[in-house]
């Protein structure tokens, strides 16, 4: 199987040489076939400079830019839509997640693959989840801890998930399927996992979660109170708009 790693990027100069290093290392040791797609969001700091350099230089390694900063979504469905691949998934510039990550979701439909062969329903959406072990939200501040879990506990309740950690910034899928949900997908800025997980639900697409920690630890860009009225916000308009769309189907 070949899989395909969506990195989304956004003024990320101080970080994307050592950045691009990890990753394509990594996967030209793991992997025999692979893709690694930068989207270089509208930066303004020339970031994806080392990746246009790199690219037909370093096996796997693609640059998609555009000029305008659109929002970490409209990065994700860019690459998506463009991946050439068996699964595809994304994950953060910084290596949030480690690098072995891409191997654990790679091994995970692999055996479902096998799982399928056995009549079980095959799984087109695999999401990260910090909630699954208990060093999940390692070298967290008590404060965060409990106010990202209250977070994430809202947002899932009003959307109807049972997922334990939706917001977290990895997740894959059997490529076919990602083209599904996000051709059909609009939001462009961070509400984006909600648009594509309810899409998917509304698919009757089967979802799974695999355990992952954070490896590299940045400053939060959520206000809890504010980005949770926001988010609430931006939720509803999601489900609405979902949900009118399966009603023309």
């Amino acid at each position: 199987m070949k899989i395909s790693v969506i990195i989304p990027m956004y003024n990320e100069s101080s970080i994307i040489e050592d950045s691009l290093k990890q990753f394509q290392t990594y996967m030209e040791k793991t992997f025999e076939d692979f893709e690694l797609i930068f989207v270089d969001d509208g930066s303004k700091d020339g970031c994806s400079d080392a990746v246009k350099a790199a690219e037909g230089k370093l096996k796997g390694v693609r640059l998609v830019r555009y000029e305008q900063n659109k929002g970490k979504g409209y990065a994700v469905r860019t690459g998506m839509l463009a991946a050439e691949s068996d699964i595809a998934m994304f994950t953060d510039c910084d290596i949030a997640y480690g690098v072995d990550v891409i191997k654990n979701v790679y091994d995970f439909f692999a055996n479902d693959n096998e799982k399928v062969k056995n009549g079980q329903q095959r799984t087109s959406v695999v999401v990260g989840s910090r909630n699954l072990t208990k060093d999940g939200y390692e070298g967290y501040t008590f404060i965060r801890k409990l106010a990202s879990k209250i977070y994430i506990k809202v947002l899932c309740i009003t959307a109807g998930f049972k997922l334990s950690d939706s917001q977290c910034g990895m997740k894959g899928f059997r490529t076919e399927d990602a083209k599904k949900i996000f051709s059909e997908c609009e939001t462009d800025g961070f509400a984006f996992d909600f648009e594509v997980l309810l899409t998917a639900k509304s698919k009757g697409m089967k979802m799974d979660e695999i355990p992952v920690k954070i490896i590299n630890h940045r400053e939060s860009k959520i206000n809890v109170v504010s980005d949770t009225f926001k988010m609430l916000g931006d939720l509803m308009r999601i489900k609405r708009r979902v949900k009118e769309k399966n009603k023309k189907k």
